[in-house]
């Protein structure tokens, strides 16, 4: 599902053993959360990651960032992406958090309106450094 959309299809590579490593290091750490959606046949549709991350600022808040929101493309459109979303909410806010933030590549018009109907809001100016 990484690989399943134009961005993907340019910078994933399914298969490469790369993912299996990132994999057991997410899964041994409790501030991840790597979350997914199965159909009735048990067929994994949809995915996301949940991170908490302790922080000094905001007296102390605990922030959740939600990345990697997929849905399986046949999947899509039926309200799968806003249930993983919201489930993502309500488990940081079981978890103490005080917030729950995002990034989304400024290309994905789309998304900016998805996210926006949830109730985020484009409130800062995301930078990255690749190394």
């Amino acid at each position: 599902m990484l690989a399943d959309d134009p961005l993907g299809a340019r910078r994933e590579k399914p298969g490469d053993p790369a993912y299996l490593a990132a994999f057991e290091v997410i899964d041994a750490d409790p501030h991840q959360y790597l979350a997914v959606a199965v159909d009735g046949s048990g067929e994994v549709v949809g995915t996301l990651q949940l991170t908490f991350t302790s922080g000094l600022s905001r007296l102390g808040m605990t922030r959740a960032t939600v990345e990697a929101v997929r849905v399986r493309s046949d999947q899509r459109g039926h309200g799968l992406g806003e249930q993983l979303v919201k489930w993502a909410v309500d488990e940081a806010r079981a978890r103490g958090c005080g917030l729950v933030q995002l990034t989304t590549d400024a290309s994905r018009v789309d998304a900016h309106r998805f996210y926006e109907r949830l109730g985020f809001t484009a409130s800062h100016v995301g930078m990255k450094l690749t190394l």
